[in-house]
């Protein structure tokens, strides 16, 4: 039946966007065909489309990346040349900042407070 979900985020800069996501953030994909990757996701994957033809404006997405340490995680991409564009606050599901992608808009990274399946993360 199902098992997987596919995310995508819609962006005016698509090719720098994919870039992003293999170069800055080092995830691994296929290429399907003229330079339109498909990630390997950890537990998903993600495809980038292109906002032309009026599909959904730049910037529409619902995706968020979490990490086990937020603190390390940030600092890493930090070093990547990930720009942040807010501290690390307590959103009371996890611990969440906020980075900038191609494509002018921001995407979510926290460190959850609970643990998939349910429970408390220690």
């Amino acid at each position: 039946m199902i098992r997987g979900m596919h995310a995508m985020f819609y962006s005016s800069e698509a090719q720098a966007l994919r870039a992003f996501i293999r170069d800055k953030l080092g995830f691994s994909g296929t290429d399907v065909g003229g330079g339109w990757l498909i990630f390997d996701a950890p537990e998903a994957d993600l495809g980038v489309h292109p906002t032309e033809g009026g599909d959904a404006p730049s910037g529409t997405a619902e995706v968020s990346f979490y990490c086990d340490d937020i603190e390390a995680t940030v600092a890493e991409l930090k070093r990547r040349g990930v720009e942040f564009v807010q501290p690390v606050e307590d959103h009371g599901y996890g611990l969440v900042t906020y980075f900038k992608v191609p494509g002018a808009f921001n995407v979510q990274l926290y460190q959850p407070h609970y643990r998939k399946g349910g429970g408390k993360a220690g």
